[in-house]
This record gives C-alpha cells, sequence and structure tokens, in this order.
C-alpha cells in the first residue's frame, strides 16, 4: 500500500492502521542480541522474576519504537519519504511484555513547505502504540521530508 504525499496530509488526519503485530520472545531477544544490548531487563527471567517490579521480562524499548513507527510505514510514508529527520519526544509509560499484541495510531501534527527543497514538505507525525488492553505503551513525535505529489511539485 503506497504512503501519502505531502500534499494529501492534513494537520489532524488520523491514521488507525490495520497491521497488528503480537511481540514474540524471540523477537525480543533477537534484537536485543543484534543491538549488542545485554540489558537483563530483556533477557533474564530469573532476574526480573526476583530483582524488578514487573515479575517478567520485558521487550526492549527500542524494538517497541521500531514497532511503532514501522507499522505506521504502509500508511503515510510508503513510497514518499525522503528522509527521516529525527524523532523527539519518545516515551514509554508502560511496559511491553512477551505476547502483547500491538496496534498503532498516526496524527498529523504538523505540516510546512521545505523552504530548500520545492517538491517536499516537512510533516511530523505523533505514533502513538496500545497492547491489548488499551493500555499506551510508546508514544514518540517524528519528522520526516516527505514528497509531494508529482502535480503538486510540479506547479511549485
Amino acid at each position: 500500500m503506497p504512503g501519502l504525499y505531502f500534499d494529501q496530509l492534513s494537520v489532524g488526519q488520523l491514521f488507525r492502521h490495520v497491521l497488528r503485530r503480537t511481540v514474540t520472545e524471540t523477537d525480543n531477544v533477537w534484537f536485543s542480541a543484534i543491538t549488542h544490548n545485554p540489558s537483563l531487563l530483556h533477557l533474564d527471567e530469573d532476574y526480573c522474576r526476583e530483582q524488578t517490579e514487573f515479575g517478567r521480562r520485558i521487550v526492549n524499548s527500542a524494538f517497541t519504537l521500531a514497532l511503532m513507527v514501522g507499522i505506521s510505514v504502509g500508511d503515510t510514508t510508503l513510497g514518499t519519504a525522503i528522509a527521516n529527520l529525527g524523532w523527539d519526544e519518545v516515551r514509554f509509560p508502560k511496559p511491553l511484555f512477551h505476547g502483547d499484541t500491538v496496534r498503532v495510531e498516526t496524527e498529523v501534527a504538523e505540516l510546512r513547505e521545505s523552504r530548500s527543497r520545492p517538491n517536499a514538505g516537512i510533516v511530523t507525525f505523533v505514533h502513538r502504540a496500545y497492547n491489548q488492553h488499551g493500555d499506551l505503551v510508546a508514544s514518540c513525535r517524528r519528522t520526516g521530508l516527505q514528497l509531494k505529489s508529482p502535480a503538486d511539485a510540479a506547479e511549485a
């Protein structure tokens, strides 16, 4: 499914992404291993059961962030993004656990014309991820450089 061009977006536009994902132990261990993150919170069940308030391993927050943004791509930026410019206000208000199912919504927060690229605009998305209970488990503001539709870019 293709993403949208800059001129097809509007401030306040809300995407409730249909794609959902149940997070597995393999996802968490694999992601932690390939990113060289040896935190006991992600890898040691006994430690978490005995010495943390969670009582079990929690999912690596960098994986949660990547999954949240990744789920949004098909509806928003697939084939229309030039570059990701940054992530701000990244938050993880509740932990994500193995077996949790993530759903994501994305809101267009800001739009502005690019001053240096007439064929593009800058868009700020707010992404929010929820578990199967409706608990907010992650959020962030993501700013990107987005192509304008070919017709709109030609007029610029």
